[in-house]
């Protein structure tokens, strides 16, 4: 099997004037937090707020009269999902789509919204697929890939075709890879356009398949990771055979960076990422030495993030920089006592979120308190200020 430029072209084609060309942007902002010169496509901008429309509207859009009639069946984490359940009820084609266990509300609710059948069944990708599958056996759907199938990476291919005529000075491109289909598509449009760019690939550390299989080990994959839109056990064999001989290389992603990819994503670049959206920013931050100076092209995959996932990331990050922390002190449990820390706290500019008072435990004298007084502060420095002020009093702060 396999895909060229001609049939990423004639997918272009195919689809025009059916899924919205998204815009690419040079960033300033994430050009100085990275050292690189940073172009994000915004693929969240998308009617069903991920990518994967492409490459869903173009295989559908090559079913026969009779595979319209009996429908499609697909397992998904949610993005493909939402994708195919949109343009099937579009084009009148009934979808059913299997999704895990666990698979955010938010991409649940926006598929049954369009439409969809939705089944929920198996702990993860794997094992919704094996429900796909039967259920492909059993009712006589056609089965859709979300990226083991040539019109997928055809379609996804598009997106690469649009960031090269928008950003067409580009060094390189970090292209998350789940299933590969995108980053597949991606590389063999970019290559036949400007063959000297160089394409590097994201994984998340708990689901490294494709980086595992480019080295020739097994795969270990398994665990919740925020970027679940990538939380493949298996690379497609036909995106793996595609895109492996174009990829440089392939970056591997730990938790926080995907999270610091949302909430830079957020508070700088005032767009919202999901967590495997987020992964060429992740990239970026976790490996600056790499692309420091170079033009680099991020797609930002998807948006479809709960808003209290959202929230509790970017509260994360307030943690990490110290701009939420935790003063943990034991003190005597009198009348007056919280007031005078609070009047300190104050004095040096800190905002109390939070008090908890801790009487039960056992290292705790029965006449004092443990008290975790959760301040907001400007930034790490202010955090120490506050911390010194406090013992500066004569409270005894405590590792929290």
């Amino acid at each position: 099997m396999t895909v060229t430029f001609a049939d990423i072209e004639a997918a272009r084609v195919r689809i025009a004037g059916q899924v919205d060309r998204t815009p690419t942007r040079y960033s300033r902002r994430l050009s100085q937090l990275t050292g690189a010169e940073v172009w994000v496509k915004f693929d969240n901008l998308h009617f069903t707020g991920s990518f994967k429309e492409r490459g869903a509207l173009n295989r559908l859009l090559q079913l026969t009269p009779e595979e319209r009639k009996r429908g499609v069946v697909a397992a998904s984490a949610g993005n493909h999902a939402q994708a195919l359940a949109y343009h099937g009820g579009r084009l009148g084609i009934p979808v059913t789509i299997v999704m895990p266990e666990g698979t955010p509300f938010v991409k649940i609710d926006g598929t049954r919204a369009h439409g969809a059948n939705v089944v929920i069944h198996g702990l993860d990708f794997s094992g919704s697929t094996e429900e796909a599958h039967r259920l492909r056996d059993q009712d006589g759907f056609i089965f859709v890939s979300a990226f083991d199938d040539a019109g997928i990476v055809a379609g996804q291919g598009v997106c690469g075709i649009e960031f090269m005529e928008d950003a067409p000075g580009l060094d390189a491109l970090i292209i998350p890879i789940g299933g590969g289909g995108l980053i597949a598509g991606c590389a063999i449009a970019a290559k036949a356009m400007r063959p000297d760019i160089r394409i590097f690939g994201v994984e998340a550390a708990m689901y490294p398949s494709f980086s595992a299989r480019r080295a020739g080990q097994p795969s270990k994959c398994g665990g919740q990771t925020i970027a679940e839109g990538i939380a493949i056990k298996a690379a497609g064999d036909i995106p793996y055979a595609l895109g492996n001989p174009l990829i440089e290389d392939v970056l591997v992603c730990q938790e926080a960076d995907f999270e610091k990819g949302v909430a830079f994503l957020a508070t700088l670049e005032k767009t919202v990422a999901e967590g495997a959206g987020a992964g060429g920013l992740a990239a970026l931050l976790a490996y600056p030495d790499r692309f420091r100076g170079m033009k680099v092209g991020i797609e930002l995959t998807g948006g479809n993030i709960d808003a209290r996932m959202l929230a509790v990331v970017l509260n994360r990050e307030l943690v990490r920089e110290r701009r939420l922390t935790v003063y943990r002190i034991l003190s005597d449990d009198r009348p007056g006592i919280l007031s005078a820390m609070a009047a300190v706290i104050g004095d040096v500019g800190g905002n109390i979120i939070d008090v908890v008072h801790n009487r039960l435990a056992l290292d705790v004298p029965a006449k004092g308190a443990e008290f975790d007084i959760m301040v907001e502060t400007r930034d790490s420095a202010h955090a120490d200020e506050i911390g010194q002020a406090l013992k500066d009093k004569g409270y005894a702060l405590r590792m929290g």
